[in-house]
């Protein structure tokens, strides 16, 4: 990486340091990447059954096969982004992504749709999620809660955007709705790399520019970058990731099944138009939560709060269970945010505070490998279930005894010693 001096333009524009830029460049990013693959993919599995009559195990397991991809390549993505750099990456991934969704606009046949999706899934895992935590890793470490919160309130800011998306599928059809926001997403993708791309200084250059003389807890402190052969020996890192993956498998069923719970008869019993502003409130919901996770996790230990706030997440599944009407689904919305919203930038952050910043984005990537594979399986096993009893809810009681499983497991998150 590049030495630039403290007034360099990289690294201000105007007042503000440039790291924020980069984070609310990863926000944006997050907002387009993960809208159709995940805010908004119960939407599109419901009028594809409507039109298709397929199964839900087959509908809603193009889930798990799209993330196949991401799974696979999860370490490899990583290690692209650490040598190549960001930019060049959401270029290629938007490219892919929306090129992917406009091949979904077109599909006639099972086949078709579980390689559109897959084809979705991988450019928007190459282009999307990494990389920007990769560079907001390397340009904030003196806020790195904060600005990796930022990253992800776009995805949940993405959920505001289901109502217009469905709106889209009632008045013109999916088809349609699915082809322009593929035109769209190749066309953000440039910009967006122009600015998230740009390398941060080096540690020592970039601490100087943002510490306080006055404060002598601000001034620059050594950071190890830990090598991916170094993480994988630590106990943090298995903590981290085996928390990550256990707490992930309700993430994957939400994203699948949460529109089906919804409106089933079985389930909430809410109209398509009730269910629609409940996905909105879990993302506002989400969204303020972890914006507040980001502040809490700059200033507190991560460690003493993420247990409770994935407690919470385990709640909202049986409260999601026991819902039969529209307070019972609002509830669930706000403790869903609160659980899921405020414990996801403080795992993020975790790793970078552990790990550091040279090969985070291979680190990020060998450790999102298990949580990937479960987000996979997860949405297929609970169609299958649902296919077979009728009812999610023996797998949402299910998924909140993972949440319990995990909370014990981030205890064991403690920071690792630097390696000789």
């Amino acid at each position: 990486m590049t030495t630039e001096k403290p007034t360099d333009q990289k690294s201000r524009v105007g007042r503000v340091f440039y790291g924020w830029w980069v984070a609310l460049a990863g926000a944006m990013n997050m907002l387009v990447s993960s809208g159709p693959t995940f805010q908004a993919a119960s939407t599109l599995f419901r009028a594809i059954e409507d039109e298709f009559g397929w199964s839900r195990a087959l509908v809603a397991g193009v889930a798990s096969f799209g993330r196949f991809g991401g799974a696979m390549l999860g370490p490899l993505e990583g290690w692209l982004t650490d040598k190549f750099g960001t930019g060049k990456m959401v270029v290629a991934g938007f490219t892919i992504g929306g090129g992917g969704l406009i091949f979904y606009s077109q599909l006639q046949g099972p086949i078709q749709y579980y390689a559109a999706y897959f084809i979705i899934s991988l450019g928007f895992s190459i282009g999307g999620f990494v990389p920007s935590m990769s560079a907001v890793n390397a340009w904030m470490p003196h806020k790195r809660a904060t600005a990796m919160a930022i990253v992800i309130g776009g995805s949940s800011l993405g959920g505001v955007l289901v109502p217009a998306i469905v709106w889209g599928i009632n008045n013109h059809g999916w088809r349609e709705t699915t082809f322009v926001i593929g035109i769209i997403t190749i066309a953000v993708g440039p910009p967006l790399a122009y600015i998230a791309g740009k390398r941060a200084p080096e540690y020592s250059d970039l601490m100087k520019q943002v510490s306080n003389p006055d404060d002598k807890d601000s001034t620059p402190k050594f950071q190890h970058d830990f090598t991916a052969k170094q993480a994988l020996r630590t106990r943090a890192f298995w903590s981290i990731s085996i928390t990550h993956t256990l707490t992930n498998l309700s993430v994957g069923a939400v994203s699948a099944h949460i529109f089906f719970q919804l409106t089933d008869p079985g389930g909430v019993n809410l109209s398509d138009s009730s269910a629609a502003t409940i996905i909105p409130i879990m993302a506002i919901s989400s969204f303020a939560f972890q914006m507040m996770g980001g502040f809490l996790g700059d200033r507190i230990s991560k460690r003493t709060i993420v247990p409770i706030l994935i407690l919470l997440q385990g709640v909202s599944m049986v409260v999601l269970a026991l819902a039969v009407g529209y307070i019972g689904a609002l509830v669930f919305a706000v403790v869903w945010g609160i659980g899921f919203g405020g414990r996801t930038p403080m795992l993020h952050a975790m790793r970078g505070d552990y790990f550091g910043r040279k090969h985070f984005g291979v680190i990020l990537g060998m450790s999102a490998f298990p949580m990937a594979m479960g987000m996979m399986a997860t949405p297929v096993i609970v169609g299958r279930v649902y296919d077979n009893t009728g009812s999610y809810d023996s797998s949402l009681f299910t998924l909140a005894g993972f949440c319990i499983i995990a909370a014990a497991t981030i205890l064991l998150a403690t920071k690792p010693a630097t390696p000789k």
